[in-house]
């Protein structure tokens, strides 16, 4: 759907009830996808990382985001990126992704959601390649909306690599 300046409000209160919740635990709390990009039309899921000095275990802070609705996803990148959404049936509202403060995969995504703001017409590409996915992939099924993630994958990392070779992310802000 075309952009939506609420989503900026709808990241703010929901990174407000996550830092009352996480209390010490998080480092930084920030909007990342496509709802971050002003302009940039996009699923209407608020997409969150929240970064924390320790992402092991689990268990440390799954319970505190299971009392705001948050559940988690378990998969392979538990190891790097665990992985919560709410609710727990589709169609989904907010997914937060979990990551280690100052580590390669809160940076990464940094990098990308700061290039696509500066350089509106990477954006408008993204868009585009997202609308062209979207027509191939039903989102109501899981294994089609991990289709479509992976499919974004080429694009992604090509602008993570660019992004990060000229300095981005920016200045960070605390949580």
């Amino acid at each position: 759907m075309p952009y939506d300046p609420q989503w900026v409000l709808e990241f703010q209160a929901e990174r407000d009830r996550i830092s009352t919740a996480l209390g010490g635990l998080a480092r930084r709390i920030d909007h990342n996808g496509s709802t971050s990009v002003p302009g940039l039309a996009a699923k209407p899921v608020i997409d969150i990382q929240v970064s924390l000095e320790q992402i092991h275990p689990i268990s440390a802070f799954a319970g505190r985001l299971g009392q705001l609705g948050y559940v988690h996803m378990p998969h392979a990148d538990d190891a790097f990126c665990p992985f919560f959404h709410r609710p727990g049936a589709w169609p989904h509202t907010h997914h937060v992704h979990v990551v280690k403060a100052g580590g390669d995969e809160e940076r990464r995504t940094l990098a990308f959601r700061d290039y696509l703001r500066e350089h509106g017409d990477v954006a408008t590409e993204y868009e585009t390649l997202k609308r062209q996915l979207a027509a191939r992939f039903s989102a109501g099924e899981s294994s089609s909306r991990e289709a479509y993630a992976s499919a974004k994958g080429e694009f992604i990392e090509r602008v993570v690599q660019i992004a990060l070779a000229a300095g981005y992310p920016r200045a960070q802000d605390s949580p």
